[in-house]
């Protein structure tokens, strides 16, 4: 081991997530002489990612040193650690077909990115480039930890397990640590003062604990008073995270499954059949739904992007935060030994003993000079079990696709996948699939692509 950890980003075009994630890793004493290897295909992206990390550097005055890479294996040479964060075909083309090609069968469909067929695609678009990486890793780096920040989270967590199981690799979001922010804000306690156990899947896993702190050293369980403030219309307060999401669909989730889901309302409407239904514009209106919400993201970004690329270019200097995201907590701890808590998503190893062995798991981890060890849950609630079921058979259908290539089960993944049943019956959803995988063409890997669309879809 060197003295310095060294840290590939791939797909380091993603600017604002690299400055987020690196400025994060630089402002910890073990690693702020890190060297960092950026990598992207786009030339111009990743070199405004180097004008960023190179002031980055010298705001915080550290002694690091950057890299600029076009060559994905060369920029994993001997690290340490592997940050991954792209968007395989991007928002034109891919997330574009992903929204238009299910409406013409009237499918709609909020982010469409984890689960559903614009989740399914955009899996069998990302584990091949993942796979890669993973391959690329073996010859060059094969000790190194992978940090994956790619959707959809679970399916690729589960294909990496499934096909490269030496990798050294964990799922990372901020939904849990997100959320917790988002209910204290609602309560109006300090979140330092709550205390939660969270685990499931990646994007519906759920606070099996969410506790208060008293002054007596004592915890206070908070579910009766988030059920209350929602009773009384109180909560959830207007979202200062996104005004158009008002966050409704998990409280009304807790309201019946008793426990609070860790990822947004926005998602979790299209993870259940229950919420966007066609002819029932009176569910969107009532739980202020914002459908193709992804899509106004993207163009959104691109236009704040173009606005911040200029500043960033102009600014001596650029503010460093803290953004709270999981990877310099593992950097820090592996390299220091200094243990630390994250959620991760890993294999489940029996973890979660209500769901399959195999699956990709989201639960507490503890980090420390040994790498990452998950924490035995046990079984979980059986209705958060049966309603992880849902969202599993999508994914190991997809996961079981990819590795057996067998394009039969890109279908029954879409038939399985609880909001497109409800919505579109079985000749549609053969349909729908036949027309998005001739869409994507290309982006696929061989054994999914179709020659062109069907008639229904013209």
């Amino acid at each position: 081991m060197s003295a310095n950890p060294r840290i590939a980003f791939i797909g380091a075009g993603s600017t604002v997530f690299m400055k987020n994630i690196i400025g994060d890793i630089l402002q910890r004493p073990a690693s702020s002489a890190a060297t960092i290897a950026l990598m992207d295909i786009n030339p111009e992206r990743l070199s405004e990612s180097e004008i960023v990390a190179g002031k980055i550097i010298s705001t915080l005055g550290v002694k690091a040193k950057v890299e600029t890479h076009s060559n994905q294996r060369k920029a994993l040479e001997g690290a340490d650690f592997v940050v991954v964060a792209f968007q395989i075909g991007g928002f034109e083309p891919c997330t574009v077909t992903d929204f238009e090609v299910p409406k013409k069968f009237g499918l709609r469909q909020t982010i469409a990115d984890t689960l559903g067929v614009g989740g399914i695609m955009r899996g069998l678009r990302t584990v091949p480039h993942l796979w890669k990486i993973c391959e690329d890793m073996m010859q060059v780096c094969p000790d190194a930890w992978l940090l994956q920040y790619v959707n959809p989270m679970a399916i690729n967590t589960w294909a990496i397990s499934a096909k490269y199981p030496k990798i050294k690799q964990v799922g990372l979001c901020h939904s849990v640590q997100g959320t917790a922010f988002e209910l204290a804000r609602d309560l109006d306690i300090p979140v330092e003062e709550i205390r939660y156990r969270a685990a499931g899947i990646n994007h519906m896993a759920f606070y099996l604990q969410f506790e208060h702190r008293q002054k007596d050293g004592s915890y206070k369980n908070l579910y009766s008073a988030l059920l209350q403030g929602y009773e009384e219309g109180r909560f959830p307060k207007p979202s200062h995270w996104n005004p158009r999401c008002p966050n409704k669909v998990r409280y009304e989730m807790l309201k019946r499954l008793g426990y609070f889901v860790t990822e947004s309302s926005e998602h979790f409407a299209e993870y259940t059949p229950y919420f966007i239904k066609q002819g029932r514009e009176d569910l969107i209106e009532k739980f202020g739904i914002p459908l193709d919400e992804y899509p106004k993201r993207c163009i959104e970004q691109i236009a704040r992007w173009k606005k911040d690329s200029a500043n960033f270019k102009s600014a001596e200097k650029i503010e460093v935060s803290e953004s709270h995201e999981y990877a310099s907590y593992i950097v820090n701890s592996i390299w220091t030994g200094e243990p630390s808590v994250i959620y991760g998503n890993q294999r489940n190893n029996g973890c979660i003993t209500s769901l399959p062995y195999d699956c990709a798991a989201e639960v507490p981890c503890l980090v420390d000079d040994r790498g990452i060890q998950p924490t035995y849950v046990g079984d979980l609630p059986p209705q958060l079990t049966a309603l992880i079921r849902t969202n599993i058979n999508v994914q190991e259908l997809t996961v079981r696709a990819l590795v057996e290539q067998k394009r039969e089960h890109i279908y029954h993944a879409a038939m399985m996948d609880p909001h497109t049943a409800a919505e579109l019956d079985l000749q549609q959803i053969w349909d729908l699939t036949d027309d998005l995988l001739a869409a994507h063409g290309d982006w696929l890997p061989e054994f999914a692509r179709v020659n062109r669309p069907r008639q229904a879809a013209e």
